[in-house]
């Protein structure tokens, strides 16, 4: 039982002990080296203190002891000890009468002085009292070394003790509070804090500690690994956000080429279904063609020997069609065949004139309304046949958007690119308009928003094509007033600007 409480209660102080390091522990550093020291301070003055004045009493008791062994054998060689200089701080009486009030002399010293003369007696009811009783003389003497002295002696030790280690304690305690803490320990330890600080708000200025307040000791090695570490940091840092920005750029060029990817599969079907339309085209063209020349020959004929005028004005109505038929055919070879091509300064005036003349063989051509604003000075440098067919594609969809009373316009102007003459040429209607839905794809092949016998949705990709092989542009638009605008811009004869 009595192990059982012993140990409980050695279980119960480990606790109380650990907490109070923790407590200890949990000090900033200038209070607990504060502690520290004026704990170590403490401790030594307590340690010099109870070593040293045990010492000096013991020194000040021997020297006490030789100086009654002194006196006493002064006292037995019967030398009068009135006439001896320094007897003056001894308490020194003589008498006749050993009774006497004076001497003080207690029965058992007078017995034994009485019984030998001559020698020194010490009192030992009171320490430091000697008494003799001088044979020549007849007279008794008493002399009295006083405690008192040795004591102050000790005290005046004591104190004075007590005030150098007092003094040399201040004296340290500030000397290391203003001097050597502050400059070698606290001013390190804040210029460390300031860095962490830094470090921890993102400023790079400051989070390095500087290298003149660093020294060569046990925390400046601590604050040189942690400029070290920081920069290494800082570094790896600064590659991960490079290598993350190569990262999204390369995501950013794998993206974009994905998307070239994917046009370019939709432009390979596109090419894959106009090689496809070309061969049809062609073929139906060629087996177009044998029974439209016999037809055209055989009208031809009838117009020689026919005589009435409305015959003849019904095989004229036949020719003008079969000789559409065969522009018709003509352009489906063109279509599916690469031609070499004449390109010369072509007045696009006339052009347009002949190009709605083929567009006006439709019957819905009668009641729309064609004005054509080109200016007569205005010409581009291109093949005239492969101008006709843009011009016909871009007459024939306006012709398709308008209603039947519509209009259609183009007009000309001079533009200007890289000090560069072009001719803008725009063709505009008065219909709906593309939607916006289609209008990004307008010029994509089989994109159409009349998917009958009158759109397929070739005819503005045909144009495209061809003015790009002009190295001008076709651009289309929607007219705030309404209706769509295609405008084809080519170079003019020379490059020069003609104001």
């Amino acid at each position: 039982m009595l192990f059982r409480t012993t140990h409980s209660e050695f279980s119960q102080s480990v606790p109380a002990r650990r907490g109070l390091v923790r407590l200890f522990g949990d000090l900033k550093v200038r209070p607990k080296l504060i502690v520290l020291h004026n704990l170590f301070f403490l401790i030594l003055a307590i340690s010099v203190y109870f070593s040293l004045i045990p010492l000096f009493e013991k020194q000040v008791f021997s020297a006490r002891s030789r100086e009654l062994t002194i006196l006493t054998h002064v006292l037995a060689s019967g030398v009068p000890l009135s006439r001896l200089p320094g007897m003056e701080a001894y308490d020194y009486r003589e008498s006749a009468n050993p009774g006497s009030g004076t001497l003080d002399m207690s029965p058992a010293a007078q017995r034994w002085v009485e019984a030998h003369p001559g020698q020194v007696w010490s009192d030992s009811a009171h320490p430091g009292v000697f008494f003799r009783k001088d044979i020549a003389r007849g007279t008794y003497e008493r002399i009295h070394v006083p405690q008192a002295f040795y004591d102050r002696a000790v005290k005046r030790a004591k104190f004075a003790l007590f005030v150098v280690l007092g003094a040399i304690y201040i004296l340290a305690v500030l000397v290391l509070e203003s001097v050597i803490m502050p400059l070698y320990v606290y001013r390190p330890l804040r210029a460390l804090l300031k860095a962490d600080e830094a470090t921890q708000h993102g400023d790079r200025t400051h989070e390095l500690v500087d290298e003149s307040e660093i020294l060569r000791d046990e925390i400046g090695q601590i604050m040189r690994s942690r400029n070290a570490t920081v920069a290494q940091l800082r570094r790896q840092e600064d590659e991960l956000e490079a290598a993350l920005q190569r990262l999204e750029q390369a995501a950013a060029d794998l993206q974009t080429k994905n998307e070239m990817l994917e046009r370019a599969k939709r432009n390979l079907e596109e090419q894959d279904r106009l090689a496809s339309l070309g061969l049809l085209s062609a073929s139906v063209a060629h087996e177009i063609n044998t029974p439209l020349a016999v037809l055209q020959g055989s009208i031809e004929k009838l117009t020689e020997t026919a005589a009435d005028s409305h015959m003849l004005e019904r095989l004229s109505r036949m020719y003008r069609v079969t000789e559409r038929l065969r522009k018709i055919s003509e352009t489906l070879l063109d279509f599916a065949r690469i031609r070499r091509e004449h390109r010369a300064p072509v007045a696009i005036r006339p052009l347009l004139d002949e190009a709605w003349t083929l567009v006006a063989i439709d019957e819905k051509a009668a009641g729309t309304r064609f004005l054509n604003e080109v200016r007569p000075e205005h010409k581009v440098v291109g093949d005239t046949g492969r101008l006709m067919q843009v011009w016909v594609n871009l007459l024939r969809n306006a012709l398709n958007a308008v209603k039947s009373s519509g209009t259609i316009t183009v007009r000309s102007r001079q533009a200007d690119k890289k000090g560069r003459a072009w001719v803008a040429v725009s063709v505009e209607d008065d219909g709906p308009g593309i939607p916006p839905d289609v209008l990004p794809d307008i010029f994509e092949a089989f994109v159409s928003t009349r998917l009958d016998a009158r759109g397929t949705g070739l005819g503005l990709t045909v144009a495209e094509g061809i003015v790009h092989q002009h190295g001008g542009t076709i651009t289309a638009s929607n007219r705030p007033e309404g209706g769509a605008c295609l405008e084809v811009t080519l170079p003019a004869p020379n490059g020069e600007m003609k104001l």
